[in-house]
């Protein structure tokens, strides 16, 4: 299987929002667009026993997964549209979640993996916190 996304973009008129379908696209059926139809790229594959699958999931079994962030890394490098490229940034972020986040620390600008992200806070790494309040008498 030769395997691509296509994108379709789509512009609602009344909220004048923009809605992205991802569409699974074999090339080694065919070269045009309906007959080499897949399925549709979900926005969240699920890999948990008791969900219900989705047509993706059913198609493309236990890896799914890496198959879906495969295809949205190959989709990323060949886009040129800005906006596509965002919405395929965060449709990776919803499909991995757990990604190892980094960020600098307020002090010292090195960069850390924080307990948690705070916006508009200060963020202070272990060694910060620990120069900053182990000087405080008790």
């Amino acid at each position: 299987m030769e395997c691509k996304l296509q994108v379709f973009k789509r512009m609602q008129t009344e909220s004048l929002a923009k809605t992205y379908r991802f569409a699974v696209l074999d090339f080694s059926k065919s070269k045009d667009y309906p007959a080499n139809f897949v399925c549709m790229l979900p926005i969240k594959v699920d890999q948990r026993k008791g969900k219900t699958p989705n047509v993706f999931g059913e198609l493309f079994g236990e890896k799914s997964l890496k198959f879906a962030i495969e295809l949205l890394n190959d989709a990323l490098e060949s886009e040129s549209d800005v906006e596509v490229k965002a919405e395929l940034e965060r449709r990776l972020k919803l499909i991995d979640p757990n990604q190892i986040t980094l960020i600098k620390c307020s002090q010292c600008k090195k960069p850390f993996q924080p307990r948690k992200i705070r916006k508009y806070k200060k963020n202070f790494c272990d060694d910060c916190l620990k120069s900053r309040y182990s000087q405080r008498q008790y």
